[in-house]
């Protein structure tokens, strides 16, 4: 099949890298020249613009992190509205509000294209080696399409109804009860270092008890006790953008989301002390300074 693909970023790039190697005609684009210059030398076209991206195109990926950057690339003149053949496909993969996605939704089905959402569930290292979790939602047909380049990107592909907005609902579902975790760890590791206690043994207790085999206990708990807050994966900004894309669904739907709250708060409040560029795991010392322990 003819792909493109838009957002060359720390996910992106993963991503597009695993296309690429399966052997489809594969175009890219990036803002960032630089971004492009591996694949281009790895045979991937290298388009001038998003309009000649899209030009005769099947099915057109992006990995863009705002929602604002998305809707841009699809309405504005020349961008994929006015550039995709009727039939095409926007695989729009990154996380974004429902509003959004409904707005991206009418643009492509007023041209006769098609959306399909597909958010991915992962880190970049996952996405690397083809190993995220990716939950897809849109018309059947385009679904089926799109399914082998999701096989090439992803270990599981959850599907989640034929409304892209369904699979919105369940990314930002999820990202809600990662950030419960993040917060609760850090809670833990607060408690127990208030009692002497070594971080490390509450760590051991969690991946080797009620939480064994649940990566985002072993990952952002490795991460709080050895404090490697610099590695980032995914940052305290990008988790903010999250958060308030999961307040604005709640609200469209009058959930009420507690623990929504209570996260959204650690991250404003590490943003505001200079850890905004961190990984989320830095929450633990956010907590920590909130109990006297920084």
């Amino acid at each position: 099949m003819k792909v493109g693909f838009i957002g060359l970023g720390r996910m992106g790039k993963g991503m597009a890298r695993r296309i690429l190697d399966s052997g489809h005609e594969f175009a890219v684009y990036d803002v960032v020249p630089q971004a492009t210059a591996e694949f281009g030398a790895a045979g991937a076209r290298v388009a001038s613009s998003v309009a000649d991206l899209c030009k005769g195109t099947e099915i057109v990926v992006t990995m863009l992190v705002e929602d604002a950057t998305v809707i841009d690339v699809v309405q504005r003149a020349g961008g994929m509205r006015d550039s995709l053949s009727a039939g095409a496909i926007h695989l729009a993969m990154g996380t974004y509000g429902v509003a959004t996605i409904r707005t991206l939704a009418e643009a492509h089905a007023k041209a006769g294209q098609v959306l399909v959402a597909a958010p991915v569930l992962g880190r970049p290292d996952l996405a690397a080696s083809g190993q995220l979790g990716i939950v897809v939602a849109g018309p059947p047909d385009a679904v089926r399409k799109c399914a082998p380049i999701l096989q090439v990107m992803g270990r599981r592909t959850f599907e989640a109804g034929i409304k892209p907005e369904s699979a919105t609902a369940i990314k930002l579902a999820n990202n809600l009860v990662l950030g419960a975790a993040i917060v609760a760890q850090a809670e833990a590791f607060s408690l127990v270092r208030k009692y002497g206690v070594e971080p490390q043994v509450m760590y051991d207790v969690m991946t080797d008890g009620l939480f064994a085999g649940a990566p985002a206990y072993k990952g952002y708990g490795k991460t709080m006790v050895d404090q490697t807050f610099d590695n980032v994966g995914s940052p305290i900004q990008v988790g903010l953008k999250d958060a308030n894309l999961i307040l604005a669904a709640a609200d469209i739907a009058r959930v009420p989301l507690p623990s929504l709250d209570v996260y959204r708060e650690r991250l404003l409040g590490a943003i505001a002390h200079g850890d905004g560029d961190r990984d989320q795991a830095v929450l633990a010392r956010e907590q920590a300074r909130s109990c006297g322990l920084e």
